[in-house]
């Protein structure tokens, strides 16, 4: 039987007390570098990506929606699925501010095949930089399924002539939808009227004083998904003339 000498011994314990100490100074080291790298990051605001898809012009489009908190990005990426980034941007070294909010449309393209592909559903990660070196981070999910559109119920066709005062517009209610987005827009009188409705909702009546005698408006309302994925009909509408 080997014997250990006292001075082996407490040498023994002294090592494994050292190691012991490094471990615990390791671990607080790291705790203390993970918790600084966490209070210098947060969520975004807004970061979604969503499909669009015009019915009336036969087209899709991908749209993604940023918007830091209370100051400015000077960095954003986003990155699809597959890994491939999609969005790199940066701005110039002179540009201290940053900029907040970003709104980004893909082509409009009739094959949309082609735009699945370049733009594959699954979890898109959002990442950026703040003015003050606050890291944002985000994700969203995008979803290649699109809603039905309504029906549109009245004004009935184009050709017919409607009220400036008491106009109701109503649609056929389409299932599993979130809302509905109903816009009427005049450009040449630069005015419109945007209004997000209940997915139970099915009529809007426009504001009294909105409509002029004997002019045409554009109109378009889109079913909303809970997924952000909107289709949309466009149409248009002639106000009577003067008595």
């Amino acid at each position: 039987m080997s014997l250990v000498s006292r001075s082996d011994h407490i040498a023994c314990l002294s090592g494994f007390r050292l190691s012991a100490m490094l471990t615990l100074f390791t671990f607080l080291f790291v705790t203390s570098i993970a918790s600084a790298e966490e209070a210098h990051m947060a969520a975004f605001k807004h970061a979604v990506v969503h499909f669009e898809q015009n019915v009336t012009d036969e087209d899709v489009e991908v749209v993604f929606e940023i918007k830091g908190n209370n100051e400015g990005l000077v960095k954003l990426s986003v990155v699809s699925p597959t890994g491939h980034t999609v969005l790199d941007f940066m701005v110039p070294d002179a540009n201290t501010t940053g900029i907040r909010q970003f709104g980004f449309e893909s082509p409009e393209p009739k094959d949309i095949a082609s735009l699945k592909q370049a733009y594959p559903e699954g979890k898109y990660t959002f990442s950026g930089t703040t003015a003050s070196g606050i890291r944002l981070y985000g994700e969203s999910e995008l979803s290649h399924q699109l809603p039905q559109v309504v029906t549109l119920i009245s004004p009935a066709t184009e050709s017919e002539s409607v009220p400036i005062s008491g106009l109701t517009i109503n649609w056929t209610p389409v299932g599993d939808v979130t809302a509905y987005i109903l816009e009427i827009e005049q450009d040449e009188l630069d005015v419109k009227v945007i209004a997000r409705l209940s997915g139970q909702v099915t009529k809007f009546t426009v504001p009294d004083g909105f409509l002029l005698h004997d002019t045409e408006y554009d109109l378009s309302i889109g079913t909303i998904t809970d997924t952000g994925n909107a289709s949309f009909i466009e149409t248009s509408f002639t106000t009577e003339g003067k008595e």
